[in-house]
């Protein structure tokens, strides 16, 4: 059975030229010969693209072959070849080079009107599909995916990747605004005149370490944070606190893009560190700041554990401890740090005093002295968590805990032991914390609108059918 493929490109309404692409020998009468197989399929595209695009650069080409001003046609000087790479292949584009017409006065005087128009030689879609897969999987694996399914050029390696996810994540960088000490706007007044938001925001916040690969340092941190309003769509976001410089300003964009206006109510839940509650400093009036309850139990939970290895050699005085502790986890838990910090340094003046020959005991009294000093520098972030609990308000990041896995843990490989620059795996959490919360191809619509204007499989039905 032969089966013939023939193209037909209509370049003027009056014309047209056909040219066979394709010719399948292919039998009827086995399973896997059914249809096209992908190689087939990719080879069609591939063929489709380079006739596409020539037809469409000669369209290009005839329509600036005359001068704009006087309308007279400008001598040729010669050709050149221009690759544009796209998702079904390398496409080399015949481009002309034009003599300038002497009414236009130019900086040269020659000009390639298709070098001039493609001022980018990767398509929008291709960079768009090469980011979105290397923010989720390596670089490596998303070369090997995307020649597997599409007639990609066979030029494209990992590097080629990498340096396109980081020219995406740069463009997007720049369009960032200025960092400011504050982002609180206007006065009281004002903001009771605002139409009433649509719902309260909780945003959590924590950080997780990645494997540098600068020498000079064994990790360095990066801080993710997930956003969620009450009736919109969730945001995550992310950066390396030493290499970014607009922290604060990333994280009222990602806020704005949510609705955000000075009479809304945003809960920041943080872990207390110093970098992480900074970020979230003066960025609405209504805004809460709230001591991740996690974070407070992780901590007893440790002392607890010292407490039991010291009731083998001491005890009654683990007893007291492992009493005292539970007294002050209460008291935290209600709120009431003012009876809780005395609590706190309590244990660790009777902790200082026994006497015991427990291996731990050392750790267990410096571990005593930390929980005091957190406890301390964060008792305005303590609320009221069992009334909070009541209310069905959340208390713990426990959702950012598991966004540090899907944003850090997944792509950045801490099994595999990878090493980052700090500029790369910033760049790469922007790119991938678009990817995970979907507008990613929102902001490449955004720099190329002739995405977002792409038939959709239904309308391409019927284009076809028609």
């Amino acid at each position: 059975m032969k089966i013939e493929i023939k193209l037909r490109i209509a370049a003027t309404d009056d014309g047209f030229c056909e040219e066979e692409i394709l010719s399948l020998d292919k039998p009827h009468d086995r399973l896997e010969a059914i249809g096209l197989s992908l190689a087939e399929a990719k080879g069609v595209l591939g063929r489709l693209q380079e006739h596409i695009i020539a037809a469409q650069a000669a369209t290009l080409a005839a329509e600036r072959r005359c001068c704009a001003q006087c309308g007279r046609a400008q001598p040729s000087k010669g050709r050149a070849v221009i690759r544009f790479r796209t998702p079904f292949g390398d496409v080399p584009i015949s481009s002309p080079r034009l003599h300038r017409c002497a009414c236009d006065a130019g900086k040269s005087k020659t000009f390639s009107p298709l070098t001039e128009f493609f001022s980018e030689h990767v398509a929008p879609e291709l960079l768009y599909l090469e980011t979105k897969w290397a923010s989720l999987v390596s670089f490596g694996v998303t070369v090997d995916l995307l020649k597997d399914v599409l007639p990609v050029g066979s030029t494209l390696n990992a590097e080629t990747v990498r340096n396109h996810l980081h020219r995406t994540a740069a463009r997007a960088e720049a369009e960032l605004g200025e960092e400011r000490p504050s982002f609180v706007e206007g006065f009281p007044p004002m903001w009771a005149k605002l139409p009433i938001p649509e719902g309260p925001i909780v945003v959590g916040i924590d950080g997780g370490y990645v494997r540098a690969r600068d020498g000079t340092q064994s990790h360095f941190e990066v801080m993710v944070g997930k956003s969620i309003p009450e009736d919109r769509d969730n945001r995550y976001f992310g950066l390396v606190q030493s290499h970014d410089d607009k922290p604060r300003r990333r994280l009222h964009e990602v806020l704005l893009e949510q609705g955000l206006q000075m009479n809304q109510d945003i809960t920041f839940l943080t872990d207390g560190g110093d970098s992480v509650r900074n970020m979230a400093v003066a960025m609405s009036p209504c805004a809460e700041h709230v001591l991740d309850w996690f974070h407070i139990t992780m901590r007893l939970t440790v002392l607890g554990q010292y407490a039991k290895g010291l009731a083998h050699h001491n005890p009654r005085e683990a007893e007291d401890a492992a009493r005292e502790l539970k007294r002050i986890k209460g008291y935290l838990w209600n709120g009431n740090h003012r009876r809780a910090l005395p609590c706190i340094e309590w244990l660790v003046d009777d902790l200082d005093v026994v006497e015991t020959d427990y291996p731990s005991m050392k750790a267990f009294r410096k571990a005593a002295d930390e929980f005091n000093t957190y406890i301390a520098n964060n008792a305005g972030m303590i609320p009221n968590y069992a009334e909070r609990r009541r209310y069905g308000e959340r208390v713990s990041t426990g959702f950012v805990e598991s966004t540090v896995n899907v944003v850090v843990g997944k792509r950045f490989s801490k099994r595999q032991q990878m090493r980052w620059s700090k500029e790369g795996a910033h760049l790469l959490l922007q790119t991938r914390t678009r990817v995970l919360d979907g507008t990613l191809r929102g902001k490449f619509e955004q720099w190329y609108p002739g995405l977002s204007g792409n038939k959709s499989a239904s309308q391409l039905e019927t284009a076809m059918a028609a």
